[in-house]
């Protein structure tokens, strides 16, 4: 049988720093697909919080919220434009204290701290000016744009139950919000309803059996506004942590066809003050202990199969805002290429990064709009990683990470043997691939060598910004595909094989 030769790049992140190179045989398995991601998996978010918002003693928001960001910035433009599109998500802690002014709203208040309101903060407002801002950025910069709803609207708190609210969601203020939207020709890719609202919560929760007859009363608002199906919005939920029993009641209640995308957040690296962070990100079994989740959110979606699958609607790392000391340096790579590479094994479509800009964990700096060492990970990732994920297997050296994709185009220190394993060979490959064009390699690393540095090095060029505000050039560097690939302690690298036989990249 005849197969095309295809690209297949593959990321491999080492940790441990050895004084000799290791060789490790790694082989992936070409003929078949073991999950599928969706073309634009990469994905950020922006968020509401006000430049208020403290945790740890710090407050490390600024004017990066939603309501105060300057769109203005060549910087913040360029970064999103290279990606060409980049999926981001309006919403975050408190999206659900959010009214829209349109239709009955008049009153447009800020958000204010108070002791007892949703987080910290009482009611703040989208005012339709600035949702005008908002879309004309997106157009201009070509966003793929989720938005989260305010899911507790018409709500109100438990008296008996502490964080609880009970009653019907009521949708006018997201009707006349839908409705001006549309009256305006803005695109909306998709609608997320509500924020941390599953199982325990986070600051407030629903109950299951209530969010399920909500969720209808969404998707059939939807369908109402949106006539023409090419051009209606998805419908996500419920936007938090995985717990098994309540995601399986709400999907129950609202059966099928309803919810379009299963979301949830992943935040395993814990409080952003943890100082045991570093170890956490270093330490591959406790890296490991997230696919329990990963697993458990797969085996939900097989259960009521949703059309677009599992999404990561939100993952940060550390919670709070992530971590001063790690998340803005190149360690953190380490944590997020894994998680990214981790999720799309499980079949996860989408996985969105906490956030674009804002707090400790935004890929841009709050108020340079300098990239983070993670922002040139994930756009790598975004460029080269197709939507096709094979299944790789090496020996059992846990300080080597490494995944497979199909690229994105298909015309287009270890030291690593690669083999091919062929239909029928079952996972035991008889013969060493080697290539005869030469590899496009993509090595990341931190400028001094310290992982805690907050600038990386790609191909040993340092990435900072241009004169222009453009983000830096990202170029390969050629390498002969009949060596093994090479790459160093502590670093990260995306290899782009042009003539790998992959069956299921045809």
């Amino acid at each position: 049988m005849y197969f095309k030769f295809t690209f297949c790049p593959i990321i491999l992140l080492l940790w441990a720093s050895l004084s000799f190179a290791q060789n490790v045989n790694v082989v992936i398995h070409g003929a078949a697909s073991i999950a599928k991601t969706d073309d634009n998996f990469v994905c950020v978010t922006l968020d509401w919080w006000p430049a208020e918002k403290c945790d740890y003693n710090q407050c490390p928001w600024g004017k990066a919220g939603i309501l105060n960001l300057d769109l203005r910035y060549g910087a913040l433009i360029n970064a999103i434009k290279a990606f060409n599109p980049l999926r981001i998500k309006v919403g975050g802690s408190l999206q659900d204290n959010v009214v829209y002014k349109v239709g009955e709203v008049s009153s447009c208040p800020n958000f204010m701290k108070r002791e007892d309101g949703l987080f910290g903060f009482f009611q703040g407002c989208l005012s339709m000016e600035r949702w005008d801002q908002l879309n004309r950025f997106f157009n201009h910069t070509g966003v793929k744009l989720t938005f989260g709803l305010n899911a507790l609207f018409g709500r109100n708190e438990s008296q008996t139950e502490k964080g609880l609210w009970i009653g019907d969601w009521q949708p006018q203020n997201t009707r006349d919000f839908m409705q001006y939207t549309i009256s305006k020709g803005y695109k909306v890719d998709s609608y997320e309803f509500g924020n941390q609202l599953s199982g325990s919560g986070m600051g407030a929760k629903v109950d299951a059996k209530q969010y399920g007859k909500d969720v209808i009363v969404l998707k059939n608002l939807v369908k109402e506004l949106y006539a023409h199906p090419e051009t209606q919005p998805k419908v996500l939920g419920p936007g938090g942590f995985y717990e098994e029993k309540w995601f399986n009641t709400f999907l129950e209640v609202s059966g099928q066809g309803i919810v379009d995308g299963l979301t949830h957040h992943i935040y395993n690296l814990g409080p952003g003050d943890d100082p045991n962070m570093m170890n956490k990100i270093l330490d591959p079994s406790y890296l490991n202990q997230v696919s329990q989740t990963y697993k458990g959110v797969s085996d939900v979606v097989n259960k009521f199969r949703p059309q677009l699958g599992a999404w990561v609607s939100e993952s940060g790392g550390a919670l709070n805002g992530g971590s001063k000391d790690v998340s803005r340096t190149f360690a953190d790579g380490f944590w997020y290429l894994d998680q990214m590479g981790m999720a799309s094994t499980y079949d996860q479509k989408v996985f969105c990064r906490q956030a674009l800009i804002g707090g400790n964990y935004g890929l841009l700096n709050a108020t340079t709009f300098v990239p983070n060492p993670d922002y040139y990970g994930a756009l790598l990732w975004h460029r080269l990683m197709g939507s096709t994920v094979l299944a790789v297997t090496k020996e059992s050296d846990p300080d080597l990470r490494v995944y497979a994709h199909c690229a994105k185009k298909k015309d287009r220190s270890f030291n690593i043997t690669l083999s091919n394993a062929k239909p029928g060979d079952a996972g035991k490959p008889n013969y060493e691939f080697v290539g005869k064009q030469n590899r496009e390699e993509y090595h990341l690393r931190a400028l001094t060598g310290d992982i805690k540095d907050d600038i990386v090095c790609l191909n040993d060029v340092p990435m900072v910004q241009t004169d222009s505000e453009d983000i830096s050039a990202m170029d390969p560097k050629l390498v002969d595909a009949s060596t093994p690939i090479s790459i160093a302690a502590q670093s990260i690298a995306y290899v782009t094989i042009r003539d790998f036989e992959a069956p299921a990249c045809v």
